[in-house]
């Protein structure tokens, strides 16, 4: 199998990229042939190397050309893996035998979303919390919605993100034009504020000692860490934001697993609607990681300097770059939301969260330093001393599991590894007795 037929089969949003990077890089010594007189976008070139997830795949592809027979272990990227419920693809296959009847037939429909599933979101994730079905906007998918965030926020505005904390904050910011230049030394970019989230600070920042963002990006529970904010910490972040005129984007995809009563949205906390935007997803609730779904709540309250309302801003942007979310993909966002639907979904989630059991147990045992685990499912270890990199290879060559380096998540990720819950339970058993005996 070649690299781009095995990257068309693991990881074909990304096989594009990697393409490209892999052919640059062959054709760096050889003629360029004709050349257009449009420069490459500056902002691109400050990106330092592939985004994290397809390199893990070219980790993966590499370590199966050297041990074809190798039975490989994916606990690296964090994509489901149980089935759908049958009662949610039931609901978007009749979705589509109705596309072939004059009575079924839908077309384009509205860019905000269908308003049936807006109101049942609302009803689901909002209740009692004053967010209402207009300030809900369904999408292809958080990261996306994170993409359009970044294009009406434009490149003049000031960021913050947490370290660690998911690359697509990071590497959107480079893209628009707001991070600066990369400081080799530290790996970080100068214009970002950089939040240390680590053990010492139980996962939260120090807002003492961060200075004033226009934009905060805030993920709970996080990816990597697994840490749920407490009430307490999300009430400081909200306070913090309003004191500076900040707004912040709050990333709410694991909400779904959170077990110990932590809050679920930063609406939760009073006078969050006027400093608050939060971005969510059917991927990981849902296992909708290939089906695409997602959505983004701007509530009215919030507002530019000049008091103009965002969420204007945001509808225009939404009404320009997007023709909406598949009908088939909300067809089945509505039968999540349904009562036996809902509580499918749930049952499939206990089952990553015991797998998450399962590891955390299994590290546990060898007097490892654990986190996460409880309210997500992502396991963070520390390596104290070492690379992540290595680490994360010397796992692959000696165990045949793949998980991803720390350090691929921000500079205060060196010396961690991320392990994913997601995967058949014989796996997970499997991947922890090879852990147990090479650790």
């Amino acid at each position: 199998m070649s690299y781009s037929q095995f990257l068309s089969h693991v990881c074909m949003p990304h096989a594009v990229f990697l393409q490209l990077k892999t052919s640059s890089k062959s054709n760096a010594g050889s003629s360029l042939g004709h050349c257009s007189k449009v420069p490459r976008n500056v902002n691109l070139e400050k990106l330092r190397s592939g985004y994290l997830f397809p390199e893990i795949s070219r980790h993966e592809f590499e370590h199966l050309q050297k041990n074809p027979n190798a039975s490989l272990i994916r606990l690296g990227i964090g994509d489901t893996t149980h089935p759908i419920p049958d009662t949610i693809t039931q609901a978007m296959a009749e979705h589509v035998r109705g596309l072939s009847t004059i009575q079924g037939y839908r077309g384009y429909g509205a860019e905000q979303g269908n308003m049936a599933l807006r109101k049942a979101i609302a009803g689901k994730f909002y209740q009692d919390m004053g967010i209402k079905a207009d300030e809900i906007f369904v999408s292809d998918g958080a990261q996306c919605d994170i993409s359009r965030l970044q294009l009406l926020l434009g490149p003049n505005v000031t960021v913050a993100v947490q370290d660690p904390s998911f690359p697509a904050y990071i590497d959107s910011s480079v893209v628009v034009g707001q991070a600066g230049e990369l400081e080799e030394e530290t790996g970080k970019y100068r214009n970002i504020t950089y939040m240390n989230c680590g053990p010492e600070n139980n996962f939260f920042p120090d807002l003492s000692t961060i200075p004033r963002t226009d934009v905060i990006f805030f993920c709970s529970p996080n990816n990597p860490t697994g840490h749920a904010a407490s009430r307490q910490q999300l009430k400081q972040l909200v306070e913090f934001a309003k004191a500076n005129g900040s707004i912040i984007v709050y990333d709410s995809a694991y909400a779904a697993y959170i077990r110990d009563g932590s809050h679920r949205s930063i609406f939760e906390i009073p006078g969050a609607k006027e400093v608050a935007i939060e971005i969510s997803s059917f991927s990981k609730f849902a296992g909708f990681t290939g089906v695409r779904l997602g959505w983004t709540v701007v509530p009215e309250e919030l507002k530019y300097s000049n008091g103009f309302p965002v969420i204007k801003d945001f509808n225009r942007i939404v009404c320009t770059c997007f023709n909406g979310a598949s009908n088939i993909a909300q067809a089945g966002g509505l039968a999540c939301l349904s009562t036996h639907g809902y509580q499918a979904l749930h049952n499939v989630i206990d089952y990553y969260m015991e797998n998450a059991k399962i590891l955390v147990d299994g590290f546990e045992s060898l007097d490892l330093n654990v986190y996460g685990g409880k309210n997500a499912p992502y396991i963070w270890v520390h390596f104290p001393g070492s690379n992540s990199w290595n680490v994360f290879s010397e796992i692959l060559e000696k165990t045949n599991i793949l998980t991803v380096p720390g350090r691929g998540f921000g500079p205060a990720g060196e010396e961690y590894i991320r392990i994913s819950a997601f995967g058949q339970r014989e796996q997970i058993l499997e991947a922890s007795r090879r852990l147990k005996v090479y650790l």
